[in-house]
């Protein structure tokens, strides 16, 4: 792996001070096109050639891009699956989308997959991309879902980890967390959440020997289709995914009132993780997208309204494709280590898959298919909407570099000269050239941006 950014001075070291403040907003499972693909004039958005964008069923059928009438598409339906991405992504065609459907959710309608919203839909993200600088090729990490690509934003690597299920979240990636290198050097940093405070006592109480104890007992529920099925991509906010860290910094929780507070009053710390609540407002199926909207309205209006705005860098983006339709097929990407994607299926006896078949029937068949497809990290996912937001953002900008969710770690390394966490964030880009410190902030006074479609309205 490479060193830091400036071997001649010590880790820590802060190389843009301009910058006091980085906010990242990730939200949940859409693609590029899925959201953006309609942006007329601006980033590389649908091709309206009908045959480049073609998808085939199983049966022959031709599902082609197209209007979605609803703003909140039915519960998963599409799917992102490891299996299902693999499907998707067909060897570079981009062309097993509604296939995915098929496959991995028979009965549903696969012409969901390649469906897109425009402009009416979403005011606020159409114009928050036509405004600052676009990140048009920002990739997922891995073609798989929710729980491995994040993990890649945290710690440039899934870790073997390859679905959302919670059952081997007893792990720890070698090198750590970002989170670990930030306390480390003292810089601050804040996961903001939306849990209960109830959820946060009891695993304090529990420190990190209770939360392996208990993960371990939850193992045995992966029998019991009901208990897996109601378990899948149970997320709570980021920090979550490696369960030790949440005992390690669990100071560093916050609920997301508390970001708004800080926002207005310019006190973020010098590095905030806003997580959307996922069970109602995170965009993922089959909440209304409109409702999501208007949360990261809420998140980057306070952000750029705020007593900190001046030295503020915020990026809004996606965790993965969520199985809509994406034009641009993922390019290679570099191993970030030398672990495996791993799953209990994968681990377990093929003598105890025989004698489970028969006795859980179609739900653990099920399951051994979810994570079926290549057995590496060497490709991103999908192409995620992706917008950097900053005084210092340039006018009129469209960023065209691979990037992936561990350019925000590069990101973080450039400011405060770390060096990499995995092979995978040091080969990484960062959105550095979005923004000129070399010049007046062109955005020294917060644009207005088109309200969204809903009004913020936390319940």
């Amino acid at each position: 792996m490479s060193e830091r950014p400036r071997p001649d001075l010590p880790e820590g070291t802060d190389l843009l001070p301009e910058i006091r403040h980085i906010v990242i907003l990730m939200m949940e499972n859409h693609s590029y096109d899925n959201y953006l693909g309609m942006l007329a004039g601006r980033g590389e958005g649908l091709p309206p050639d009908q045959d480049r964008t073609r998808n085939l069923g199983q049966n022959g059928v031709a599902y082609t891009p197209h209007h979605l009438t609803t703003t909140a598409p039915p519960a998963a339906c599409p799917t992102q699956s490891w299996y299902a991405s693999h499907v998707q992504y067909a060897d570079g065609d981009n062309d097993g989308f509604a296939r995915s459907v098929e496959l991995t959710n028979p009965g549903k309608d696969p012409g969901t997959a390649m469906g897109y919203w425009t402009e009416e839909d979403l005011p606020f993200y159409y114009g928050l991309a036509r405004t600052f600088p676009l990140a048009d090729h920002w990739f997922s990490s891995c073609l798989g879902p929710t729980f491995p690509n994040r993990r890649f934003m945290i710690s440039g690597t899934a870790n073997g980890l390859m679905d959302d299920m919670p059952w081997d979240l007893v792990d720890y990636p070698e090198a750590g967390t970002i989170f670990d290198v930030l306390s480390r050097h003292d810089i601050s940093w804040i996961n903001y959440h939306n849990v209960r405070p109830a959820v946060m006592v009891v695993k304090r109480f529990l420190g990190a020997r209770g939360v392996i104890v208990m993960r371990r007992l939850a193992r045995l529920g992966r029998l019991l289709p009901r208990v897996t099925q109601a378990m899948r991509g149970n997320k709570s906010f980021t920090a979550d995914l490696y369960p030790l860290h949440v005992t390690m910094h669990i100071e560093n929780l916050r609920h997301t009132r508390q970001f708004f507070a800080d926002a207005d009053a310019g006190t973020l710390p010098a590095v905030s993780f806003v997580d959307p609540d996922f069970e109602r407002y995170s965009e993922e199926n089959p909440q209304d997208i409109r409702r999501g909207e208007s949360f990261a309205a809420e998140v980057i209006n306070r952000v750029m309204h705020g007593k900190g705005w001046p030295h503020t860098l915020l990026i809004w983006t996606y965790d993965e494709g969520g199985g809509f339709y994406d034009h641009v097929p993922p390019p290679e990407a570099v191993a970030p280590d030398d672990i495996p994607p791993r799953n209990y299926e994968r681990r377990m006896p093929p003598w105890l898959r025989t004698v489970l078949r028969p006795v859980l029937g179609k739900s653990f068949a099920e399951l051994e298919s979810e994570d079926k497809g290549r057995g590496d990290y060497c490709r991103y996912g999908f192409r995620v909407p992706a917008v950097i937001v900053s005084p210092y953002a340039r006018r009129d900008y469209v960023c065209t570099k691979t990037l992936d969710h561990t350019s925000v770690l590069k990101l973080i390394e450039q400011k405060w000269n770390l060096p990499p966490l995995t092979r995978r964030d040091a080969a990484a880009d960062s959105p550095l050239d979005a923004l000129d410190f070399d010049a007046p902030p062109a955005f020294a006074t917060p644009p207005s941006l088109p309200a969204s479609a809903l009004r913020w309205d936390p319940m």
